[in-house]
C-alpha cells in the first residue's frame, strides 16, 4: 500500500521569512525576498487555542453541494494559481536564476512572473531540462531550444495503447526534471507544467517553421511565452477573482500600497494571507478525465479525489522510476505517469463560454472563496495537521496586522463590521474569542470574499493586495511586456477573441486537449 503525503515539504522548503527578519526591515525599501506592505501597522496577537477553535469551524460541511460552487471560476484556476505561486516564490532547491543569500536585503534579484520555474537557467545552464539539438552539427551533443516531455505508460483501467508524452520528464528514480520540484506535488499542477512545456515547444516549432534562425529561436520563444503568460495572469486570472475594473485602474493610475524603489519583493500580507484564498477553492474530488470521473457505468465510477491527485506524482505519491516493480502493479508504485491519468482540459477550463460541455464531459467548478476548506485540508496526512490552523498561526507568528487595521490603512469605504465577521457558525467562534473586532488577516479576507464578493470573488482588501502585487511583480520585471511595451500591448498568438489570450487559448494552441479521447481542440 502506497503512503501518500499531501504536503511534500509544503510550507517548509525554501526561503521563508521569519518574524525577526521582517521586523528588521524598513518597510518598502527594497527589503529583499520578503517584506511588508504595511510596516507601521501593529501585529495581531492571538493564542493558539482560539485559533485552533476557529480553524475547526472553517470546514466545508457539504463539499459536494453545488450551492458551494463558484460558477465564475473553473477549477483549473485553483491549480493555475498554485503554478503562479511557485513561479514567484523561489525555492532554494529550484534551478531559478535568482538564488542569493536568503537573508540578503540588498542587491537581491527579486521575484517575477518570468516562468523561471520552467526555464531554469536556460539550455546552457539547465541542460537536463532540454531536448538534444539534433541539428547542431555536433551529433546532438548540445541542448536545443525545446523542452523534454516525459512519456507515460499504458497500465490500469481505461489506459490507451502506447506511451504518449504527457508526463513531466523524470530521473531514473522518478524525480521530476523541472525548474521547481514543487510543480510535481499534485497531478493537476504537474499537468499544468506539462502544458507550459508544450506551449513553449509549439512556439518554437512555429518560429522555426517561419524561417527564424535557429540561434534566436529559444530567446524569442521565451519572450512570446512569458509575455502571453503574464497577460493571461492579469486578464484571465486576476480579473476573474478580483473586483471588476481593479486591474485596469492599477495599470492606469498605478499602485497605492505595494511600492518598491527598484526591485519587487513578496509582501507577507500577500504570501501569508491574501494569496492563500486559493485554499478555499479546492474541491474534495474532480472529474479528471473519462476514466476518473463521476458516473454510474464502469469504468466511470471513480472520481479523482485529492488523495489520488497527490498519489499520481513523484514528489508526494508513487511515481518512483526504476524503483517500481517490473511489470508495474497499478495503481502505484509506477515508474512514470500511467496514461489513464492524463488530464482532460475540457473538465478544468471553459472552452465554450455560454455553452455547456458535452453531456459526458462535466466542467469542474472551483469552490466559493469563503472561510471554508474541505475536510482533507484539515487533516493533512504525514503529520501535516490542519491547514487552516497552520495559516492562522503563521500569520500571528509573522506579525501580520489585523484585517481591520489593513482595511483602515487602505481607506476602505465599507469595511466588514464586527457583526458581519461574526455571522455564521465560524463567525460565532470568532466572536467568542473577540476575533470579530481584531481579525486574523487571512480569515478577514476570506470572510470579506464571502460577504462582499458573495463567494465569487475577493472583496476590497483581498482584491487590492492580490491585484497590486501581481501587477507590480510584472511591472518590476524589466523584461516584461509592461516594462517594454506598456499596458496597451496585446497578445499576438491565435485566440478565440482577437487581442486577448486565456488559458483556454493556450491549450487550444498546444493542440492536446484530451489525449485519452483523441481531442486536439475545443
Amino acid at each position: 500500500m502506497t503512503t501518500v503525503t499531501l504536503r511534500p515539504g509544503h510550507g517548509t522548503a525554501g526561503r521563508h521569512p521569519t518574524r525577526l527578519f521582517l521586523d528588521s526591515l524598513s518597510g518598502n525599501d527594497d527589503p529583499g525576498m520578503f517584506g511588508r506592505m504595511f510596516p507601521r501597522l501593529n501585529p495581531l496577537a492571538a493564542d493558539d487555542a482560539p485559533l485552533k477553535e476557529l480553524a475547526a469551524a472553517m470546514v466545508d460541511a457539504a463539499p459536494g453541494d453545488p450551492a458551494g460552487n463558484n460558477d465564475k471560476v473553473p477549477a483549473g484556476f485553483t491549480y493555475f494559481g498554485q503554478f503562479v505561486d511557485h513561479d514567484i516564490t523561489l525555492d532554494l532547491t529550484s534551478i531559478g536564476d535568482k538564488e542569493e543569500d536568503p537573508d540578503a536585503t540588498e542587491n537581491f534579484r527579486t521575484p517575477a512572473l518570468d516562468l523561471d520555474s520552467i526555464y531554469g537557467l536556460g539550455p546552457d545552464g539547465s541542460r537536463q531540462l532540454y531536448a538534444r539539438n539534433a541539428g547542431d552539427g555536433n551529433s546532438g551533443k548540445t541542448p536545443g531550444p525545446k523542452f523534454l516531455i516525459g512519456r507515460t505508460i499504458s497500465v490500469g483501467p481505461g489506459a490507451i495503447p502506447g506511451e504518449p508524452r504527457n508526463d513531466l520528464p523524470r530521473s531514473p528514480e522518478g524525480f521530476a526534471l523541472i525548474g521547481d520540484h514543487r510543480n510535481d506535488e499534485n497531478l493537476v499542477v504537474a499537468q499544468t507544467h506539462v502544458a507550459f512545456l508544450k506551449f513553449h515547444n509549439k512556439v518554437c516549432d512555429t518560429l522555426s517553421g517561419g524561417g527564424m534562425p535557429a540561434e534566436t529561436v529559444f530567446k524569442e520563444a521565451r519572450r512570446i511565452v512569458t509575455w502571453h503568460y503574464q497577460w493571461l495572469v492579469l486578464h484571465d486570472f486576476v480579473e476573474r477573482i478580483t473586483e471588476p475594473g481593479i486591474v485596469a485602474r492599477i495599470l492606469d493610475q498605478g499602485r497605492q500600497f505595494y511600492r518598491f524603489k527598484k526591485f519587487p519583493f513578496i509582501p507577507i500580507e500577500f504570501s501569508a494571507a491574501a494569496y492563500r484564498f486559493g485554499h478555499s477553492m479546492v474541491r474534495e474530488a474532480y472529474s479528471h478525465n473519462k476514466v476518473f470521473t463521476f458516473g454510474s457505468t464502469p469504468p466511470a465510477v471513480t472520481p479523482a479525489t485529492l488523495g489520488l491527485l497527490f498519489q499520481f506524482t513523484g514528489l508526494s505519491g508513487g511515481i518512483v522510476g526504476e524503483l517500481a516493480p517490473n511489470p508495474p502493479t497499478p495503481p502505484t508504485p509506477i515508474p512514470v505517469l500511467s496514461n489513464n491519468w492524463i488530464i482532460d482540459w475540457r473538465r478544468y477550463y471553459d472552452f465554450r463560454p455560454g455553452s455547456a460541455n458535452p453531456a459526458n464531459v462535466p466542467l469542474n467548478l472551483s469552490r466559493k472563496i469563503d472561510p471554508f476548506l474541505v475536510q482533507t485540508l484539515h487533516q493533512l496526512p504525514g503529520g501535516g495537521g490542519d491547514l487552516a490552523f497552520r495559516n492562522l498561526r503563521r500569520g500571528v507568528m509573522l506579525g501580520l496586522p489585523s484585517g481591520q487595521d489593513v482595511a483602515a490603512a487602505m481607506h476602505i469605504a465599507n469595511p466588514l463590521s464586527p457583526d458581519e465577521i461574526a455571522s455564521g457558525p465560524d463567525g460565532a467562534i470568532a466572536k467568542k474569542h473577540n476575533l470579530h473586532t481584531r481579525t486574523p488577516l487571512w480569515y478577514y479576507i476570506l470572510k470579506e470574499a464571502q460577504v462582499r464578493g458573495h463567494g465569487l470573488r475577493l472583496g476590497p482588501v483581498g482584491t487590492t493586495i492580490v491585484a497590486e502585487v501581481l501587477v507590480g511583480l510584472i511591472h518590476g520585471d524589466h523584461d516584461s511586456f509592461l516594462w517594454i511595451k506598456g499596458k496597451d500591448w496585446k497578445p499576438e498568438l491565435p485566440s478565440a477573441v482577437k487581442s486577448t489570450f486565456t488559458m483556454a487559448d493556450l491549450l487550444r494552441f498546444v493542440g492536446d486537449i484530451s489525449p485519452l479521447d483523441g481531442v486536439t481542440t475545443a
